[in-house]
């Protein structure tokens, strides 16, 4: 199983990434993922089950919780993702498999069944909560992420930006999926995450940002947005 990770997350103005941006490109090397541009696309569907565990226990501060998702890169179905992201105090851990396009159409129109055929522990998971608790598609999350990387201690900082939220539908692979910003003044959630020692030179250039502490997920961010067209989230 993957180690515990620390997190940190700031919101900060666009500025402030301009700012940092050169800073860290002179520090750390660009995450081999990112392609010419820099930078890839992420859409997530994440789960909550018919109590809206995911939503509500992270509003409410619990400290161990779990949130399941499905995650494609750049609008392609080559890799498609499930994965669990774990919250353990002020720690984290990320679980995941690849699954086939024909067990994620499935998945996003409700069915979990497909999950059972895949021989995963994961996939096993979200099958038996599906069943067990109702899990279904909750929301989507888009954003367009800048990663950078260390090697001591896995350090991964990234600026994720132009956050939007899926106002209906829960297909992954859709380009006209209607979405609405999350930060329509263009903030920027900075992220740091790291094993056990975060580096001092690091530490000052991350200081400088002067972000806030952003202690909302992604998800939950999403959610709350969503309440205009879904009052009963």
């Amino acid at each position: 199983m993957p180690s515990l990770r620390h997190e940190i997350k700031l919101l900060i103005p666009n500025a402030a990434a301009d700012a940092l941006r050169p800073v860290l490109s002179g520090l750390l090397q660009k995450d081999p993922h990112s392609g010419d541009l820099g930078e890839y696309f992420i859409r997530s569907l994440y789960f909550d089950d018919l109590s809206r565990s995911a939503y509500r226990d992270k509003l409410a501060g619990v400290a161990d919780r779990k949130k399941y998702r499905l995650r494609i890169y750049n609008f392609s179905d080559g890799i498609i993702r499930l994965e669990c992201k774990e919250k353990h105090g002020d720690r984290i851990r990320k679980r995941g498999v690849s699954i086939p396009k024909s067990a994620a159409l499935s998945v996003i129109n409700g069915d979990f069944s497909p999950l059972a055929d895949l021989s995963d522990p994961l996939a096993d998971e979200v099958y038996a909560l599906s069943r067990s608790r109702g899990l279904k598609p909750s929301a989507i999350v888009d954003y367009v992420r800048e990663a950078y990387i260390h090697p001591v201690s896995e350090v991964r900082i990234t600026f994720d930006k132009a956050l939007h939220a899926g106002i209906s539908g829960t297909d992954i692979f859709s380009k006209s999926l209607p979405t609405v910003p999350v930060f329509p003044d263009g903030s920027v959630i900075l992220e740091v995450k790291y094993n056990d020692v975060f580096p001092k030179h690091l530490q000052g250039v991350i200081a400088s940002a002067r972000g806030d502490r952003l202690a909302l997920s992604k998800f939950t961010l999403c959610s709350e947005s969503l309440k205009a067209f879904k009052p009963t989230i």
